[in-house]
């Protein structure tokens, strides 16, 4: 097999998706299986972990500058913490990986591999808060996690072991820890839009579906191209529950002990998985210019009797970017031809290629392509930063305004049970329906196309749907209807 035909993605997207992302993630250089015994577990090469460390980066300066602090708790929670939150051990219990031997002998308490982390952080809130004057408090972790519960495993999208982080935080009153929880929720929405250039809906769980033991549990969702929905992120007010279970108490102003409420909000590496399937192509990986571990790749094409002058214009163009803070690639290898490179580095995800060749030396000019549509411009040497720049925000408003073209074209609405089937069988996506509330109305969509409620929209947030008025009924049942949900199968 020749180089250009191991560096080409043999699946088609559109046809073969699963197939063609486990090829990208492997052929951009992301990450390989685990060892073999160890089904669901990945290595992730350092290509793919530096597109967690850029998201890991963005979000760590948001929480940082709205009073987060980072700390760290043991990966292993003795099985006692987790009986103290009953909630938690029955939704957890059966994607919980336990350690029942330390060396050769028995533990006298088993421990459970965090699936997450409340019931260890929790019992050490209580010991840190005594005083109002210790609220609100905040810490947050970045560490992985295990999940034993999945069975059909993709890279990013659904691992055994992922990273993530999670936030912790413990406050006086019910409106302090809701606006938490959403100044979270916003912060996620932020990183989505404007880092990974996708666009989401935000609302709420339905109540069977929150996370265990909280009182609301609200999500960031994305729309994925083969019509299916990927919880981004989730954000939960957990009410009084973990602070009585945990004794996380303070003494108010007037002495009176009080019961904190609490949140827990995360995102995990799942945001990679959303990240390459949005906006990845045929050729391979694409990354927005906030993502790409190189923004821009510069290719010299040179004939020997050029080959100076070619590098030497280059190089100087490369030099004026760096120091201009942007982070580029010059490509001056002698073993691959042109060809080679601009198909290694689409495949890779650069978002913009700039070709220099004599024309370009002589003219002082540069030749600009994107990646996600292979648009090509003339840039004059004077001014090549502020046109890269200009060049990289429109290859930005490119791939975010595709990702929105295709949320707004499959977000549609239906008003009975044959409806919302039908469209979710022919077209996916996300349809809105009115609903009662009643989980058993969601097994009328769930068994037949294994499609679920992803959402419940903010009251006051539903700018495209007509709230729910009087007397509407549930497009499930004859019960008067309460809410909008949003429909769709989901990773």
């Amino acid at each position: 097999m020749s180089d250009d035909q191991e560096l080409g993605i043999t699946e088609s997207k559109e046809h073969s998706t699963g197939e063609w992302y486990a090829e990208v993630v492997r052929k951009a250089g992301l990450a390989n299986y685990g060892p073999e015994g160890m089904s669901g577990f990945i290595i992730t090469r350092p290509r793919g972990y530096a597109l967690w460390e850029t998201i890991r980066n963005e979000l760590d300066a948001r929480f940082k500058a709205t009073g987060v602090q980072n700390a760290y708790f043991p990966m292993l929670i003795p099985e006692s913490y987790l009986e103290r939150e009953k909630d938690v051990v029955e939704g957890f219990d059966p994607e919980v990986a336990w350690v029942t031997q330390g060396g050769y002998e028995e533990l006298d308490e088993r421990l459970a591999v965090r699936p997450t982390s409340e019931s260890i952080i929790a019992p050490y809130l209580s010991q840190w808060i005594r005083s109002y004057r210790d609220l609100p408090t905040r810490v947050n972790q970045w560490c992985s996690v295990i999940r034993w519960e999945a069975t059909e495993t993709k890279p990013f999208f659904r691992t055994k072991e992922f990273l993530w982080q999670e936030g912790h935080t413990a406050h006086a009153t019910e409106e302090s820890a809701w606006s938490e929880t959403l100044t979270r929720l916003d912060q996620y929405e932020e990183v989505y839009e404007d880092v990974l250039a996708m666009p989401v809906l935000r609302g709420k769980k339905p109540e069977h579906d929150k996370f265990p033991g909280a009182d609301t549990t609200t999500t960031v969702e994305a729309l994925m191209p083969d019509g299916k929905s990927v919880q981004g992120a989730t954000s939960h007010y957990l009410g009084q529950s973990f602070a009585e279970a945990f004794d996380i108490t303070f003494t108010d102003e007037t002495e009176d002990e009080r019961v904190a409420h609490t949140t827990s909000w995360g995102l995990s590496w799942r945001a990679l998985g959303a990240l390459i399937m949005t906006h990845s192509d045929d050729q391979g990986l694409v990354l927005p210019p906030t993502m790409a571990p190189e923004q821009v790749v510069i290719v010299p094409i040179w004939q020997e009797e050029t080959k100076d002058d070619v590098l030497t214009y280059a190089e100087a163009i490369a030099s004026d970017l760096r120091e201009a803070g942007l982070r580029v690639e010059l490509d001056d290898r002698d073993e691959h031809n042109p060809g080679f490179k601009f198909n290694e580095w689409e495949l890779k995800g650069v978002p913009l290629r700039i070709e220099i060749g004599p024309n370009e030396v002589e003219e002082a000019t540069t030749t600009l392509v994107h990646r996600p549509d292979g648009e090509s411009a003339e840039a004059d040497r004077d001014g090549i930063v502020g046109a890269v720049r200009d060049h990289l925000d429109t290859v930005h408003a490119k791939l975010y305004a595709a990702a929105e073209e295709n949320l707004t074209e499959n977000v549609r609405e239906a008003s009975d049970r044959a409806e919302i089937l039908g469209t979710i069988g022919q077209h996916g996506g996300y349809v809105k329906a009115p609903w009662c509330g009643d989980e058993d109305c969601e097994a009328a969509i769930k068994e037949p196309v294994a499609a679920e409620i992803v959402l419940v929209p903010f009251e006051g947030e539903e700018s495209d749907t007509e709230p729910i008025h009087e007397g509407e009924t549930c497009a499930l049942c004859e019960d008067d209807a309460v809410e909008t949900a949003y429909f769709a199968r989901s990773y």
